[in-house]
């Protein structure tokens, strides 16, 4: 009987020192894939905010709100770039010369055959060309970036981001253009421990805060920040 006792004993011992050790591990286990999960999110939102951002400046502040926009964008669309040689000297400057004029006498004298002025104000060696190039060979995405899977949350098992945009205009009359790109909890930390995702949720709640990852925000101007940042 007292063999059988110090089994049992034996046993309550070791499932409580596993109950323990799981009460203590899992929260770790799961902070540690969710800081990799979310590393991977971030990185792809940030190369999403590029893309955007140069969609911005191509067209008259606005954003896009369909993926099948941006990437094509990013594939195709042209940034123009300025080839230079050579730098006015300070006499030049002080001389009135600007790039602007330098290239309009160099235009001038390749026009007419005559480089009169150009030697007199020392541009031989003075160029400015415009050169185009893509988006997709031009900004600085992470590194292995795909941009056909820029669309899809990491981890997400196909899922797409949220994407919005919203048009407003400010009290003095100016456009105010927003966009905002959300990867929920939900989605991207599937598969982890269920109650872990549920208290990370609750927290995020309680805060007012969103539960995911996202940047920008269609309620609030704030030129496509991170809500990790």
């Amino acid at each position: 009987m007292k063999t059988v006792f110090n089994i049992v004993l034996t046993l309550c011992v070791l499932a409580l020192v596993f109950i323990c050790y799981r009460s203590i591990m899992n929260p770790i286990k799961f902070d540690a894939e969710k800081a990799s999960r979310d590393k991977a999110v971030i990185t792809r939102l940030l190369d999403i905010r590029k893309a955007q951002a140069e969609y911005r400046n191509l067209n008259k502040g606005h954003y896009t709100a369909s993926f099948d926009t941006l990437i094509e964008f990013v594939k195709t669309a042209k940034i123009p770039f300025i080839y230079k040689v050579g730098e006015l000297t300070d006499k030049q400057l002080e001389d009135g010369l600007t790039d602007k004029k330098a290239i309009a006498i160099i235009n001038k004298a390749q026009k007419t055959g005559n480089f009169t002025e150009v030697k007199k104000f020392g541009l031989e060696n003075f160029k400015r060309d415009t050169l185009w190039k893509t988006v997709i060979d031009t900004i600085q995405f992470s590194t292995n970036f795909n941009v056909d899977s820029l669309r899809y949350i990491p981890f997400g098992n196909g899922t797409q981001f949220e994407m919005a945009t919203r048009n407003d205009t400010a009290k003095s009359g100016a456009p105010i253009f927003m966009y905002e790109v959300k990867a929920p909890y939900d989605v991207y930390l599937n598969g982890l421990d269920k109650q872990e995702i549920i208290n990370l949720k609750d927290v995020q709640v309680k805060l007012g805060k969103y539960s995911g990852l996202m940047i920008g925000s269609i309620e609030t101007p704030n030129n496509g920040a991170g809500n990790w940042e």
